[in-house]
């Protein structure tokens, strides 16, 4: 097989426009790389793209090789599905092209491209798309699964304002989906990952926000904890579609490891609005940090950037609650007070607004009920605590589990669940996406995700 790979890359050199990466080539170690440090998978061969056409010779070669084959957008999925051992990673990193249409207020950028990126872009013309919270995170795989950020109260999911995608199959075919041209793949690909193809570009649809927005992080001592989340719970059940809003048991930003209550809000209208909006919520208790205020977006997008590092060391679990209870936030407390690391959280993701407002089944997406999604994040640095960190997340997800609701959103999946935990998060969507599977990728070429199976 070594031979066969050596033979095949020499084979594409000449035509390949980007890179054809092996073991022992100088920058093989950094492009194998993921996000999550906890990954360390070294593949047979990693094709860098530069375009289209380098797309399709990629998928051309795992084919030929029979290797299993990841597709890499931004790197950042926490369960490491963007590598793989022994197999083919097609990295689509190079790819950074963005075009900004102000007119039509629209945008295309190649998958690649990170939500920073992005949104440097489009603020150029004070617009913007729901988008990740973490601005490394890549716009491809995001947007695939669905798609949360802090403008999806206002705007509703990245799935929501997707206009069209341009996918390369398993056959090595380029197409285009959108509601003209394969409307069953685009139904598909708006929330069903990357089971369908490659997507090697996609356009969304725009909206006026920022430059400036009112957004921020308001903490409160960990004593605190009970007062602050039933404070969230009453915020979030009245918000208005402008605030975009996160709960969470964090620690604090300084390194110190003392253990916080925070919420993260974003209100995407005019300044004057979301310092009115903000006031009730910022006039609760006697906060520890009160960082609330007019912000640019695009820093907004990168709040959290800090407490996500590369390279540092993630495991996670979470599923959508069933509703958010007094028993379930003690809890959650009570998990929280024996987190190991300093830079582990639980997160409360809260849905309202836009994104209840469109049907489970009009895209692959199902989750559209008014309520929160709950994460446990294991997140730390030193190898020697991956044993106590993994086992936290664990305990404290079993611990959540009488409180839990049905499915997940999928980008949160970690890589222990079974398989039918898959099916679960897709609940009403799963047998036609099994259906739309069977026709673009009968063989189930693209497995390395969050797995659709064909249907038989």
């Amino acid at each position: 097989m070594a031979l066969d790979i050596a033979d095949t890359a020499a084979e594409f050199t000449p035509i390949f426009s980007g890179q054809l990466l092996r073991p022992g080539d100088a920058t093989y170690d950094d492009a194998r790389r993921v996000h999550n440090g906890l990954i360390d998978k070294r593949p047979a061969l990693i094709a860098r793209c530069r375009g289209v056409a380098d797309v399709a010779d990629a998928v051309g070669i795992a084919q030929k090789l029979r290797l299993e084959t990841a597709v890499r957008g931004g790197g950042h999925n926490v369960a490491g599905r963007a590598t793989v051992e022994g197999g083919v990673m097609i990295d689509l990193a190079l790819m950074k092209g963005i075009h900004v249409d102000p007119t039509r207020r629209t945008a295309r950028a190649q998958g690649g491209v990170t939500w920073g990126e992005l949104n440097r872009e489009t603020q150029v013309h004070g617009l913007a798309v729901t988008g990740g919270v973490v601005s490394t995170t890549g716009i491809a795989g995001l947007t695939l699964g669905g798609g949360l950020g802090w403008l999806m109260g206002k705007y509703a999911l990245a799935v929501d304002n997707l206009l069209s995608v341009d996918v390369v199959l398993a056959n090595g075919r380029a197409v285009t989906a959108s509601a003209k041209e394969n409307a069953d793949l685009f139904w598909a690909v708006r929330g069903g990952g990357g089971n369908f193809g490659i997507a090697t570009s996609l356009e969304y649809q725009l909206h006026p926000v920022g430059p400036q927005i009112t957004g921020g992080l308001i903490a409160y001592p960990f004593d605190m904890a009970w007062d602050v989340l039933r404070h969230y719970r009453d915020v979030a059940s009245q918000l208005p579609d402008e605030i975009s809003m996160a709960g969470t048991l964090v620690h604090a930003p300084d390194g110190s490891g003392q253990k916080l209550a925070a919420m993260v809000l974003c209100h995407c209208g005019s300044l004057a609005a979301g310092d009115r909006a903000m006031q009730p919520i910022k006039a609760f208790g006697k906060p520890a940090i009160d960082a609330i205020g007019p912000i640019p977006y695009t820093q907004m997008n990168n709040l959290l950037d800090a407490a996500y590092p590369r390279g540092a060391l993630n495991y996670w679990k979470s599923r959508f609650l069933a509703a958010l209870s007094d028993d379930a936030i003690r809890a959650m407390i009570d998990c929280f007070a024996r987190c190991p690391t300093p830079m582990g959280q639980i997160l409360l993701e809260h849905y309202h607004g836009a994104v209840t407002r469109i049907g489970p089944t009009d895209t692959a997406f199902p989750h559209r009920s008014p309520g929160h999604s709950a994460l446990v994040l294991a997140q730390w640095m030193d190898r020697g605590q991956n044993a106590a960190c993994i086992s936290w997340a664990r305990e404290s997800f079993a611990a959540l589990q009488s409180f839990m609701g049905a499915g997940s959103y999928v980008n949160n999946l970690d890589g222990d669940e079974p398989q039918d935990a898959v099916a679960e998060a897709y609940g009403p969507n799963y047998r036609r996406l099994q259906q739309i599977k069977a026709k673009y990728d009968p063989e189930n070429f693209f497995r390395l995700n969050q797995n659709i199976r064909p249907l038989a």
